[in-house]
């Protein structure tokens, strides 16, 4: 049953989708990389730099305007995420700069012989900065995918003792779309008392995130991922980085949610990344409480974009030479990403004809490099990645379809 979306509408708020290339629109089917921004978002930002461009904590209307922008910002995201508390959002440069923060402060706190677990199916941004405790003599356990781009459960299970200190996760794959258990993931690591940081960069961007039911200790995202500016935000468990010496200049707050904060923040981003919450509201069929049009909003986007990358998956595996990777679209719950090779064409190569004709989309390995390797593409270019928002359409989809078939012809 098809959902009932206005996409005329959401597309008429994206000054970027006016582009042509030779003539053809463009078809952004590039989003795990990042979304196009609506033109309130843009607005946002420029009303800041406009009115009240000023650092915070001065006594004028500039400052005092400003640090209202940095709460409105912190409100904005707790309630995209399902928390009570705007305290437990700190914002940062990017999700990666940020995880490496939270990397080293809890690194303060590791004993030789620690255990920490990350996965092969993970952005290496939730790998990485993990790695590095094996600096303080952590001992890192790796949870192996299986054939089918999901993660190997018994196995990961079975990694799991009274020495693991912190799991890091990813909510969903950004290479294939595989959205990981993460609720048994938490029922874990809290009959251990381990961390659990929980990747949820491709993740919130598609569908309901409730912290407060899933209770992380830490969540990552991008808020360009949805819409918004390069901004990072984190989720800190409340108490959570209390419990954490962080890096931070003598006068800078030693409470959540600015201990983890380095450095005067993006005002005009923070701006940016509210306005960007307001939309996706925006979209909701619904009134009420900006959680509850959140919700609604994001349950219409998780099924629109599905009819979108299940009318791709249908068409792909018509397609001779196409194999693609991941679970299967139908049934099950993913992020409406699609990646696939084609037998003759390098990734790169086709990524290149489909962008001259106006068709964005990725190539590579999208840094989750182990899970590209595990499948057996790191020395074949990796994948060409389609993915979607709610700005795209059916026909772009069969621009794309119509584009790899007259690639078979040429």
């Amino acid at each position: 049953m098809e959902t009932i979306f206005d996409v005329a509408a959401c597309r008429g708020q994206f000054p970027s989708l006016r582009r042509k290339i030779d003539g053809n629109p463009v078809a952004y089917l590039d989003g795990p990389g990042g979304t196009q921004i609506p033109q309130s978002v843009m607005e946002a930002m420029m009303d800041y730099y406009l009115q009240s461009n000023a650092n915070t904590h001065g006594q004028f209307a500039a400052s005092r305007e400003t640090t209202a922008v940095v709460e409105a910002a912190r409100v904005a995201m707790a309630a995209m995420l399902g928390a009570e508390d705007p305290a437990t959002i700190s914002f940062g440069a990017n999700m990666t700069t940020l995880n490496f923060s939270l990397a080293r402060a809890v690194a303060r706190s590791i004993q030789p012989g620690d255990e920490v677990v990350v996965t092969d199916l993970d952005h290496d941004a939730n790998v990485a900065p993990w790695l590095t405790l094996a600096e303080r003599g952590a001992v890192i356990r790796r949870v192996p995918v299986r054939s089918d781009a999901t993660l190997d459960m018994d196995a990961f299970a079975g990694l799991l003792n009274s020495k693991t200190r912190l799991v890091a996760v990813g909510y969903a794959s950004n290479a294939v779309g595989t959205v990981n258990d993460v609720y048994t993931v938490r029922r874990w690591t809290r009959e251990l008392g381990a961390w659990m940081v929980l990747d949820g960069v491709h993740f919130v961007p598609h569908g309901v995130v409730d912290v407060k039911r899933l209770d992380p200790d830490f969540l990552l995202c991008s808020a360009y991922k949805f819409f918004g500016p390069h901004v990072g935000v984190l989720y800190s468990r409340t108490g959570a980085l209390a419990q954490l010496n962080t890096d931070r200049v003598r006068p800078q707050r030693a409470t959540a949610p600015e201990r983890i904060e380095t450095g005067t923040l993006n005002h005009a981003a923070l701006a940016g990344v509210t306005a960007a919450v307001q939309f996706i509201a925006g979209l909701s069929p619904t009134s009420g409480s900006l959680r509850a049009r959140l919700v609604a909003a994001m349950d219409w986007v998780y099924a629109y974009e599905h009819e979108l990358v299940d009318q791709l998956y249908r068409g792909l595996q018509d397609m001779p030479g196409i194999r693609l990777y991941g679970p299967p679209v139908s049934g099950e719950l993913r992020a409406p990403t699609l990646s696939f090779t084609l037998e003759g064409a390098t990734p790169e190569t086709l990524a290149r004809y489909l962008g001259d004709k106006g068709i964005y989309v990725w190539d590579g390995d999208f840094y989750a490099i182990t899970v590209i390797k595990e499948l057996g593409l790191a020395n074949r270019g990796g994948l060409v990645r389609v993915g979607f928002a709610p700005y795209n359409t059916s026909n772009e989809v069969e621009r794309l379809l119509l584009a790899l078939s007259e690639w078979k012809h040429r």
